[in-house]
């Protein structure tokens, strides 16, 4: 099999390496990749946010099978155009990965299927917004309706924060797409969990779940970033609790997809807030998230390729629960100084000798003269399984040490 993969984040490192261990896989393409991914694919300069550009390349190279690594492309519409033309690609429509790229959308398909969720109100304008302010209580949560990679969440703790939050928001801080509408939520107490199930459009299959770590700094502290760290299973998330998941929110939200003539095919990224009156939803993404990809592709024992061709042409019936490892894997994110905020970029890398139970996921480098250097925020995720939280992480943090 001929397979496409699009991104070129850590996630995507993982999930090429996954993808390349399947007898299935025969040659394996990755646009654009990065350093690591070319060590287990050819990498391609393709605009991945450009769907007839996609169907070009899939089409002259004969390829099989797309996986949509990044949230970008589905809101763009290639895996729509994909499948028009016959080609199995893993990943939402456009009209379905809303569930990702509206806040607003997701909080309506809430309402009509009474999934339990924060309460909220949303706003077009500055003004409406700031008055509503005005009579709530604190903290509260000010989120940009759109995609924002991870960096559109405030959590307020003072009305005159709330009140900056959400003019960013209207001033484009997290994007033009997102500065156009303001959700503001409820803060929920609780633990926080991310947990992944895949969709043919009528079957669901849950995967696993893991918690992340989103401060960008040691102990919890720093702005929340698109994550620097995560772990899995999380051992919170009970076998009770996950259907209880499934029967309340998972299966309601893919009825209400199918039920509006968008049936939702791909991996829904559930992020949940466990709460003293049970698991409320906090958000969807329509892709796995990142770096908590990197950590169920450690524990995945199940062939990836059969898992996902399954929910692209829509065989999920006939897939079996996933096998996963009893062990642990922890993920350490090792970005660049000044992350998230501004930061230069073209530092060079020593990666040292490998480790046994510990792989090394690429996300913001590249090969120049023959160096490995550093061209994103996040650089690269240190990743160890072990029989503890404790021994995956010990493992972890020895590999790091051993990083120039």
């Amino acid at each position: 099999m001929k397979i496409l993969l699009l991104g070129s984040g850590g996630r995507e490192h993982s999930l090429a390496w996954k993808l390349a261990q399947s007898p299935r896989f025969e040659t394996l393409f990755c646009a654009p990749g990065n350093a690591g991914i070319s060590e287990v694919a050819t990498c391609v300069e393709i605009d991945i946010n450009a769907p007839q550009a996609v169907l070009a390349f899939c089409q002259i190279q004969a390829v099989d099978f797309v996986v949509v690594g990044p949230e970008a492309p589905l809101v763009t519409g290639v895996t729509d155009i994909l499948r028009a033309n016959n080609i199995a690609v893993f990943g939402a429509s456009k009209a379905a990965a809303q569930l990702e790229s509206s806040k607003t959308f997701t909080k309506q398909v809430c309402d009509a299927r009474h999934i339990p969720t924060a309460a909220y109100a949303d706003f077009d304008n500055l003004d409406d917004a700031s008055t509503y302010l005005q009579s709530q209580s604190m903290p509260i949560v000010i989120k940009a309706d759109g995609l924002a990679a991870g960096k559109g969440v405030v959590i307020a703790q003072t009305h005159a924060e709330a009140q900056d939050a959400v003019k960013n928001v209207f001033d484009g801080a997290f994007g033009a797409d997102s500065g156009t509408r303001v959700v503001i939520e409820e803060f929920m107490q609780g633990e926080e969990v991310s947990f992944f199930v895949i969709s043919d459009g009528e079957t669901a299959v849950p995967l696993a779940s893991a918690q992340d770590h989103k401060r960008a700094f040691d102990g919890d502290t720093g702005p929340n970033t698109g994550g620097m760290g995560a772990y899995s299973p999380a051992e919170i998330f009970t076998p009770e609790l996950q259907q209880e998941v499934m029967d309340k929110i998972i299966h309601p939200t893919l009825a209400e997809m199918a039920e509006r003539g968008t049936p939702f095919q791909g991996v829904l990224y559930a992020g949940l807030m466990l709460t003293t009156e049970g698991p409320r939803l906090v958000e969807y993404n329509v892709r796995f998230g990142d770096p908590e990809c990197q950590v169920l592709m450690l524990r995945l024992e199940s062939d990836l390729v059969d898992l996902l061709y399954a929910a692209a042409t829509k065989n999920l019936s006939h897939i079996t629960s996933p096998k996963w490892s009893d062990e642990t894997a922890i993920t350490v994110v090792m970005a660049t100084q000044g992350y998230p905020g501004s930061y230069e970029k073209g530092s060079r890398i020593k990666l040292g000798q490998s480790m046994e139970n510990v792989q090394v996921f690429h996300a913001g480098t590249k090969y120049e003269g023959g160096t490995l250097t550093a061209v994103g925020g996040r650089v690269l995720n240190v990743c160890a399984t072990g029989k503890t939280v404790a021994e995956a992480r010990d493992r972890a943090y020895e590999r790091i040490n051993a990083i120039e």
